[in-house]
């Protein structure tokens, strides 16, 4: 079996990333906490109440994406909590 990718998505504040923890404690896979990768610019954004744009969140999505097909390409399998809820951004980080 190759390696694979889940991504859980959700808004704030909705487990996802409690989800994410405990599907990746029992699959044994790798797992990322997406919000981890946003720029410093984004944190502090996201802090003061302000949303991200789709400029905003370019970067970061790229940074997830980059992360995840660094361990796909070498055989390991990832779960991701990500609040990449536009399909514009899950096709950033859709694979074959």
């Amino acid at each position: 079996v190759s390696a694979r990718a889940v991504v859980v998505m959700g808004v704030a504040g909705c487990g996802k990333s409690t989800v994410a923890e405990l599907l990746a404690e029992r699959l044994d896979w790798e797992l990322l906490e997406g919000d981890a990768l946003h720029p410093a610019a984004n944190v502090e954004r996201m802090g003061a109440g302000i949303p991200l744009t789709d400029d905003d969140r370019a970067p970061w999505l790229a940074a997830v994406a980059a992360w995840m097909d660094e361990r796909l390409r070498t055989g390991r399998s990832v779960v991701i909590a990500c609040s990449a809820l536009a399909r514009r951004y899950r096709d950033v980080l859709r694979r074959d």
